[in-house]
């Protein structure tokens, strides 16, 4: 694993040299990819401050796939802001998730459901890990069990500044890097997410155009090896 997080970590903050400063942002978008389908567009804001967990359970009731764009805003624990990348994001439950980076630099981050893959376009190459090991101490692992969300988070409202509604989500979960995450909604639909992190590490998402149970192609979730790829496992 320690060596998977140090490829990912190279991802995340230069595509052509090794790091070893810890989880990256793209690590963390592994996290958030399993995530999101718990908190993305599930109705009315104000309804999940007044409902809590259940209103979101019920929305998990009816929801098989997701496709949005984001764009991606990486900070240090001094609020200095590391990377700004766009892309597009799709899920199709159960397991599976694609993470389509367009700018700076093209790169994918897909889970087939069985395996994770980090493929850099530039420089052709494809690293990879089983799902269970990739995620393996995040939540993103616990909730890939499908139970209720109040298994995993104490979830409260915070005070907007903003007009819109926010909510907080605090894993229970000890064994994660990841701290808190907050939601901002505005009349309908997730607009923003924020996740800090154990590194001091902040990533900002925002969304927009969210399609709800979209017809999604299933050779969005798969890998090919290519020929002029090379492959690298980590298991």
């Amino acid at each position: 694993m320690r060596d998977f997080v140090r490829l990912v970590d190279r991802f995340g903050h230069h595509p052509r040299r090794f790091a070893n400063t810890g989880r990256s942002s793209r690590l963390r978008l592994v996290v958030l990819a399993v995530l999101l389908p718990l908190i993305l567009l599930f109705g009315s804001a104000t309804a999940y401050a007044a409902e809590g967990a259940q209103r979101v359970n019920d929305y998990l009731a009816g929801l098989s796939s997701l496709r949005a764009d984001f764009e991606q805003f990486t900070f240090n624990a001094e609020r200095t802001r590391m990377m700004e990348s766009r892309g597009t994001l799709y899920l199709q439950r159960p397991g599976r998730f694609r993470w389509e980076y367009s700018t700076p630099n093209r790169q994918v981050i897909i889970a087939d459901g069985s395996r994770v893959y980090l493929h850099d376009l530039e420089l052709k190459q494809v690293s990879h890990q089983s799902q269970s090991r990739a995620l393996s101490g995040t939540p993103a692992l616990l909730l890939a069990d499908g139970g209720p969300i109040e298994k995993h988070f104490e979830a409260s409202p915070i005070e907007s500044t903003d007009g819109r509604t926010w909510v907080e989500l605090v894993p229970k979960a000890q064994d994660t890097d990841v701290l808190r995450i907050e939601l901002g909604f505005g009349k309908d639909n997730l607009e923003s997410l924020i996740m800090e992190d154990s590194f001091g590490q902040t990533t900002r998402l925002n969304f927009t155009g969210a399609e709800r149970n979209a017809e999604l192609s299933p050779d969005l979730f798969k890998m090919e090896q290519g020929a002029m790829d090379d492959f690298l496992s980590f298991d």
